[in-house]
Parts: structure tokens; sequence; C-alpha cells
């Protein structure tokens, strides 16, 4: 149904065509951490910036099942989401995505999308025999900053 990259005009449909984003491998802060180095982990960079643009962002960790991130409950894993979700977001190794995959199809979500440097051919085959629309090796963030507000910065500073 698609391929590693997607048009233009297919990414703007799914950005502008979507609510709700279950974010696989949201980082969480360990014991020994500063709670401010969270704020600076890609994930949650990412996570921060689609909620200030409108997303319902869930994030799936099960390492901190429970734990609040940035007004959200996070879940151990997709299965626990009670919502529709249009896309699943993956910040997980390429080996992981098949069996993330195969839970993304069993929640019926729109599109599968791995973020830079992460892709999987397993992973595709799955997403696509379930018309489900995958996406690989590009930054969520990145890509709605190119389409929407003609910038390009990689991680802008959070507010707190």
């Amino acid at each position: 149904m698609t391929s590693l990259i997607p048009d233009d005009q297919l990414l703007k449909k799914i950005f502008t065509t979507s609510k709700t984003i279950a974010m696989v491998g949201v980082s969480s802060l360990k014991k020994e951490e500063n709670p401010s180095f969270i704020k600076r982990r890609p994930s949650t960079i990412v996570m921060k910036y689609l909620q200030e643009f409108g997303y319902k962002v869930i994030p799936v960790n099960p390492t901190s099942e429970g734990k609040q991130l940035f007004g959200e409950t996070i879940v151990g894993s997709l299965k626990d989401i009670t919502v529709p979700v249009d896309i699943v977001n993956v910040f997980r190794p390429s080996t992981e995505t098949p069996e993330i995959a195969k839970l993304a199809t069993e929640i019926k979500t729109r599109v599968f999308w791995l973020q830079y440097g992460i892709q999987n051919m397993e992973a595709e085959n799955i997403s696509n025999s379930a018309n489900i629309i995958y996406v690989a090796n590009r930054c969520i963030k990145q890509e709605y900053q190119r389409l929407f507000l003609k910038m390009n910065p990689v991680f802008p500073a959070l507010k707190n």
C-alpha cells in the first residue's frame, strides 16, 4: 500500500486526518537520573512537540506503566489503549518492530511510523498486508515542521 518514503500529499493527509498517536518507546526516567534529563530525550521532545500542535499522544513503555508524562498516563502496551489510535509512532530498535506492527494491526491503527534509523521489511509486510500505511526512517516531528511550518530545527528547547 505504501513505500518507505511516502509523498508529501500522503504525509499531509496523515497529519490532517489524525488526532491520536501512540508513541512506543517513550523514554522514562530512571531512579538515578536528574528529572530535567527526560526533557532532552528525542522521544519526549517529539511527544511534547506533537501535543503542542493538538495531537493526543499516548506514551507506551512497559517499564514506566502508570507513571505520568506531559499529562498523559504511560501504558504498558498498545493493547492497553482504550481509544482509537490513528498513528503508532515507534522509538524502538528495528528488530522489535515486527511484534509492534502485529500489535498495531490488532488495534487497527491507520499508520505505522518508524523514527529515524528504524526500518524493517517484516514490519513493512505486516503493515501492508493489513492496509496500514508504513513510514520508516523518518522523524514525525521534522516531517510535520517541514510540511506545515516551513522550518527545520532538529530539537527546539522545550518549555517548562
